[in-house]
């Protein structure tokens, strides 16, 4: 019989590969690792996806189906010696021990050393790594580990998927199956449940929880009233995670640093990464600040370094400095513009040319085709300048950048007109 107190996300957690909802391009017929398991072989891997997409049960089915041991740790309270632990009871005898998988939640808030740790065994196949994060694995794993393993990518369940795992769960859990239960209204249970699986059935719960006679009827006020009353806590793998962050960000883009600084204190009282916090403000600085104030990119660089040199707690001075900062600081997103319309432009017109003034004559051959020949050297002109073509002749003239409205960047207009002499207009 299901316990009650066991919420309903982990009563219907899919017992086989056939049960899980999305990721078809992993586990449908002709999914990747739905090929990979039958060949019998199964590389070291990192799921990457947001949470509630099913990277935990991956994993757990992905072992049952290769009949293997199955070791799990968490990075949020494991270190080198529970890693060593499990690596010496993987390469310890018995028939599957070389081949057991080892699982690790949060890939991602593992130290440098920890994931070092992890090198030998995965290179020896003594484990079979899998390893799930919400956070990009090119920033947050090591590359000498991440060149051992496969990234696969769990994209976000579509409604469809959704619906669909509300029904099961209504016809196959024992205790929704005790009561009388009309979906008349989904739209904002799936608002609220932002893509995660993991949300939508414990929001779902709670709404049949909330409504203590039969029948039961989820509708659009009954969710947002039972979100509304719901105790919130900072959830570092669901949604509060990224709207938190959201309105940080918002709040330094829209130049409000007490804002910012609740936000940051909301996410330094939630146990919150640092190095995740200050890399978001790496981003805006240039995103959102750019050439408004060079000094913001600088700025929050320095911050990055200086809150993992000195760590927990004093970091948070650090941060919450940096965010004050950047958000009194002018803002431009011009820089943002500029790259955004012209990898535009890349898609648009394809591989032009490169001008065969602009290209590199390291050879005779080059040089008799023309290769840098008519080139001028800037700093042989006026002011280093000489005015000559730089862009690929069908893009001639195009404006990429437009210099925004602030002191900075009104110097930058006026040297593109002085220099260019309309060109650019």
């Amino acid at each position: 019989m299901s316990d009650p107190s066991t919420p309903l996300a982990e009563r219907i957690r899919p017992a086989a590969l056939e049960e899980v909802v999305g990721q078809q391009h992993l586990v449908g017929p002709d999914g990747i690792l739905r090929k990979a398991l039958a060949g019998g072989m199964l590389p070291s891997m990192i799921l990457w996806g947001p949470p509630g997409v099913g990277k935990t049960t991956l994993a757990k089915l992905i072992s049952l189906e290769l009949e293997r041991p199955f070791f799990t740790l968490s990075a949020v309270s494991s270190g080198v010696k529970d890693v060593r632990e499990v690596i010496e009871k993987a390469s310890g005898g018995g028939l599957f021990a070389r081949s057991a998988v080892l699982f690790i939640d949060e890939i991602h808030r593992f130290s440098k050393s920890q994931q070092d740790s992890l090198l030998g065994a995965v290179e020896k196949g003594t484990i079979t790594l899998i390893g799930a994060t919400t956070e990009n694995p090119s920033f947050e794993v090591i590359s000498a580990l991440l060149s051992r393993c496969q990234v696969y990518t769990l994209e976000p369940l579509s409604e469809e998927d959704l619906k669909s795992l509300l029904e099961r769960a209504l016809h196959s859990d024992e205790l929704l199956k005790r009561r009388t239960i009309e979906l008349r209204e989904l739209e904002a249970l799936m608002r609220a449940s932002g893509g995660d699986a993991r949300r939508l059935l414990n929001t779902f719960e709670l709404c049949v929880k909330a409504s203590p006679a039969d029948p039961v009827v989820l509708t659009n006020e009954l969710v947002k009233e039972v979100v509304r009353s719901s105790p919130v806590r900072y959830d570092k793998q669901g949604e509060q995670h990224y709207d938190i962050v959201s309105a940080f960000i918002k709040s330094m883009r829209g130049s409000d640093p007490n804002a910012a600084v609740y936000w940051l204190a909301r996410m330094v009282e939630g146990g919150e990464d640092p190095m995740f916090i200050a890399r978001r403000m790496v981003i805006l600085a240039s995103e959102d600040i750019g050439n408004a104030n060079p000094n913001a990119l600088l700025m929050a660089t320095t911050t990055m370094q200086a809150a993992q040199l000195i760590g927990w707690p004093e970091s948070r001075i650090i941060l919450s400095q940096c965010a004050i900062y950047l958000a009194c600081s002018p803002k431009s997103n011009s820089s943002y513009r500029a790259i955004g319309a012209a990898q535009d432009a890349v898609k648009r017109t394809g591989d032009q040319p490169v001008p065969l003034h602009l290209r590199n004559a390291p050879t005779k051959l080059m040089k008799d085709l023309g290769y840098g020949s008519d080139y001028r050297y800037s700093h042989d002109g006026e002011g280093n300048f000489t005015e000559q073509e730089f862009l690929p002749e069908k893009l001639s003239g195009t404006v990429f950048y437009e210099p925004g409205e602030n002191p900075k960047e009104r110097e930058h207009a006026a040297l593109i007109r002085r220099l260019w002499k309309g060109r650019y207009v």
